[in-house]
């Protein structure tokens, strides 16, 4: 998103770090002409540090000659920002979640990544709060990174990451990017974002623990 604050720190090194490993290593494994573009898909709660571990990850990537593109789901909203609070109080908490996202979309975009397309993508401005558009030239990026609250329900994807860190643990890093404001409706999304994020992790193949390391699911 435009405008989006990073709060890049040396955890946030570390884990990209692992996950580069993993992924140059899967890369290597691929047979000779077998090799497709990649795509990693980031998921965790608010203020866990995807967006961090994108960046991160796609500038070890750019290192290593390999053209790595975030993808931010975030960008992906059916309602415009200025707009949600007033949308999820009309249709209930329960609307909080997976209807909220424009999948037809981001899995248009992701088609196209794969294909080697120019594509068409919404890209939110946070300090306008309006939804610019983009155009990407996909034919010569190589690896898609994907981050969101359920960036690991997308498909098709090679590696998914959980960041398990919950929105408890986060509420410094919400406040410091300031991005909504922090009141009890506010922690009613959170916790209803919560439920959801969590039922993705058993499809996750690495884990970012509570203490930021990178752990191989079982």
């Amino acid at each position: 998103m435009l405008g989006d604050v990073l709060l890049i720190t040396e955890k946030h090194e570390l884990a990209a770090k692992d996950i580069f490993k993993r992924v140059m290593a899967e890369k290597k494994a691929m047979p000779a002409g077998q090799q497709h573009k990649y795509i990693v898909a980031i998921s965790g709660e608010s203020g866990s540090g995807k967006t961090e571990l994108a960046h991160v990850l796609a500038k070890l990537l750019k290192a290593e000659g390999i053209r790595a593109k975030p993808l931010h789901i975030d960008n992906y909203y059916k309602i415009p920002p200025l707009e949600r609070t007033k949308w999820r109080i009309e249709h209930g908490m329960e609307s909080v979640g997976y209807s909220e996202y424009d999948w037809d979309t981001i899995n248009r975009n992701i088609k196209e990544f794969k294909e080697g397309k120019k594509a068409t993508m919404p890209c939110i401005d946070i300090v306008t709060d309006q939804v610019d558009t983009l155009i990407t030239d996909f034919s010569v990026i190589d690896t898609l990174i994907i981050d969101g609250l359920y960036a690991i329900k997308t498909e098709p994807v090679d590696l998914k990451v959980f960041i398990e860190l919950t929105y408890h643990e986060t509420k410094k890093a919400q406040v410091k990017r300031g991005k909504e404001p922090q009141n009890e409706y506010r922690m009613n999304v959170l916790e209803r974002e919560h439920v959801v994020v969590q039922s993705l992790k058993p499809s996750a193949d690495l884990f970012v623990n509570m203490d930021y390391k990178v752990v191989k699911a079982k």
